[in-house]
């Protein structure tokens, strides 16, 4: 269930950052994909919390994780609102937004310590290790486009939309294929098992 709300969030957000990048439809079409996206992510992370053994590494992973996709959410239905600020649209769009990036990131940094026993190690003939490591990858790409939305003041527009854009798509894609691979990974083709995030 986790690993489809992941493939299902992963296409949606690539879809939305696609119509953006290619000015495809209105500004509200994009939010409206992007939030329906952010509501399986946020499927997702719950599940995975349902799914670890509790208080252990993992579900650490999958509690943070969730959190960054309820951070996603508040900056997702901010998004709607108009005429906002530089300063509003950075407090209520872009903090919550790297803040809930920043979680993906612990959440996946966790993940790559359970998949390594302890360590982060590359272990490509582990299926669950190739989890971890495309979901990380997503992250670091969706920090890199939250750095890039942060609105200047002066002109009131983002760093640099096409990084926006395209960090978002890329991040998007990664977290879409991790699901899938996740959808194949079992308990005896992930020796340390693995905690599965975006």
């Amino acid at each position: 269930m986790a690993a489809l709300a992941f493939v299902v969030g992963g296409s949606l957000f690539a879809l939305g950052a696609a119509l953006a990048q290619l000015g495809i439809g209105t500004l509200v079409s994009v939010n409206v994909t992007y939030l329906i996206g952010g509501v399986f992510f946020s499927l997702g992370g719950y599940v995975s919390i349902l799914l670890a053994p509790p208080h252990h590494r993992q579900w650490r992973s999958a509690v943070i994780l969730f959190v960054g996709t309820l951070l996603f959410a508040v900056s997702l239905v901010a998004a709607f609102a108009e005429g906002l600020t530089p300063r509003q649209s950075n407090g209520w769009i872009w903090l919550p937004d790297i803040c809930g990036c920043v979680c993906f990131l612990v959440s996946g940094h966790l993940a790559m310590l359970e998949v390594g026993g302890g360590r982060v190690r590359i272990r490509p003939h582990v299926l669950g290790w190739w989890v971890v490591a495309v979901n990380q990858l997503g992250s670091v790409l969706f920090f890199l486009a939250g750095l890039a939305a942060f609105t200047r003041p002066a002109t009131s527009r983002a760093v640099d939309v096409g990084l926006v854009n395209w960090g978002t798509f890329a991040g998007a894609v990664c977290f879409a294929v991790g699901g899938l691979v996740q959808a194949f990974d079992t308990p005896t083709s992930t020796k340390n098992g693995g905690s599965h995030s975006p």
